[in-house]
């Protein structure tokens, strides 16, 4: 599509990597896995390697037990009770391997919700920060990805998405959403790839 790539320029020194949920919960042999994952841990790993110190990786937190939440989210623990942390122990929401092993210097957010702007953590930590852009990787492209993305929008942030480092558990509603940001949010959303962040992020 013509909108694909960094149609307003170069990345700017105020560039923050917002890279999320990418975690083990997500990855083979948890109810949760998601077949890309793997895929796209490379291409995550390669902005990491240049850009550690200004990652940011957010971290899904399930509550500690079934039932357990505020309003819909307390039926939602009940659907997915072999998600809590009682159920699965806290290395499940480690990050990934491949990617824990850039914190320090990249920093880590938790956050228990879908965005990671609910909670007002990320907020505080980009008052006064100077970051006025945010090129967004990780899972799901449909979910978490999606709320990340307008939550920057909505905040006047320049949003980048990766388009080759997002990942999703249905290929399906993944080409949906790249179809509905690339039609529906020209103005304020951009889609590329790690090889044009990483050319045009010095």
């Amino acid at each position: 599509m013509a909108e694909q790539g960094l149609v307003y320029g170069p990345l700017g020194p105020g560039t923050l990597h917002l890279c999320v949920d990418m975690q083990r919960v997500f990855g083979p042999g948890y109810p949760w896995a998601m077949p890309w994952l793997e895929r796209v841990t490379p291409a995550i790993e390669r902005l990491c390697e240049r850009h550690a110190d200004r990652t940011l990786f957010t971290r899904f937190i399930p509550a500690a037990h079934p039932g357990e939440g505020r309003g819909t989210w307390g039926r939602y623990y009940e659907r997915w009770a072999d998600i809590t942390l009682e159920k699965l122990g806290t290395d499940a929401v480690r990050l990934v391997p491949a990617l824990e092993r850039f914190v320090p210097p990249a920093k880590v957010l938790d956050k228990h919700v879908y965005a990671p702007w609910t909670e007002g953590k990320l907020d505080a930590m980009l008052s006064g920060s100077g970051v006025d852009t945010l090129v967004i990787t990780g899972g799901e492209t449909d979910v978490c990805v999606l709320a990340s993305a307008l939550g920057g929008i909505d905040r006047g942030y320049r949003v980048v998405l990766v388009g080759d480092a997002l990942c999703s558990f249905v290929d399906e509603t993944h080409d949906a959403l790249m179809e509905l940001y690339l039609t529906r949010f020209t103005e304020q959303l951009e889609v590329t790839t790690v090889d044009e962040v990483l050319e045009n992020w010095r």
